[in-house]
């Protein structure tokens, strides 16, 4: 039977959410393991940032953990980047899962130690309430599963901005948190293909912050193409369509979308690192 660390990283966590998601994830046959932290709070933050890295420490090399996972996102992650030792990352491997805000580790931590970490489900905003009683909770936990085993990806898009193929790794994340990096040595220096989703964000803000990684050198160079998940609650879809339109002819890679990256529950887990591919796009 395995054991998931659940760690909070970044907003404070709801305690019914939380022990819900537990009541779910034991039900599915795992033990879990909660942070010290899991419900501090200091303002709008899950503790002090001394205290979520000292149990990101501390899950890490728990040899009983077999996987950390998020309880959720909202703010905090980007406060810890630049303060984590990443040699204890390294030299204690084993999955780290999150998505929105955890985008920051999840692409600081493979940056600096190479190893894969996956923007996939959190605790409280897929395994919670009603998820699991309408197939959501199992079809994030399944599509997890199935990543942690996965050695390479191949990708066909459901929608096409620009028809072409691609090779690399697959990388990327929240949009708005992906941008939060930047003065931050974060980008790969090989190949990717980048993925991307983002919440409520209006389609000019969208536009500016694309713009700031493309105008990038190395990100404008090592990306190959653009994998679109959910950009929910956005203000004009037509103009985003419009927009991604003119990236597909400014940047002459395939952009394609259609992809189950969203925040909204009933996600696929995306392993950043790993080999992937766009084909066969017609």
């Amino acid at each position: 039977m395995k054991t998931i660390g659940i760690i909070a990283l970044s907003g404070a966590v709801n305690e019914e959410k939380l022990n819900n998601a537990i009541i779910y994830l034991k039900s599915r046959g795992y033990n879990i393991k909660l942070s010290e932290n899991i419900f501090d709070k200091n303002r709008y933050l899950a503790g002090s940032d001394e205290s979520k890295i000292n149990e990101l420490y501390r899950f890490f090399q728990d040899k009983d953990i077999d996987l950390i996972m998020c309880a959720r996102g909202g703010y905090g992650a980007i406060r810890l980047v630049n303060r984590i030792d990443y040699g204890i990352i390294k030299n204690n491997p084993k999955p780290f899962i999150g998505f929105s805000d955890v985008t920051a580790l999840l692409l600081m931590i493979y940056k600096q130690t190479g190893i894969i970490t996956y923007h996939g489900p959190m605790i409280c905003s897929d395994f919670s309430g009603d998820n699991h009683l309408n197939n959501k909770a199992d079809y994030s936990l399944n599509n997890l599963l199935t990543a942690l085993n996965s050695e390479s990806l191949e990708f066909t898009g459901k929608y096409n901005y620009k028809i072409g193929e691609a090779q690399g790794i697959i990388w990327g994340g929240n949009l708005s948190t992906v941008v939060s990096l930047c003065g931050q040595d974060f980008i790969p220096e090989k190949d990717f293909i980048f993925f991307t989703e983002d919440l409520n964000e209006t389609v000019y803000k969208i536009d500016k912050m694309f713009q700031q990684l493309i105008n990038i050198e190395k990100l404008r160079y090592n990306c190959r193409g653009i994998i679109l998940g959910d950009f929910l609650g956005v203000d004009n879809p037509d103009w985003l369509a419009e927009y991604f339109s003119e990236q597909a002819k400014t940047l002459n890679i395939p952009i394609v979308s259609g992809f189950n990256i969203t925040h909204n529950p009933g996600k696929i887990t995306i392993p950043i690192g790993c080999k992937a591919s766009l084909k066969n796009l017609v």
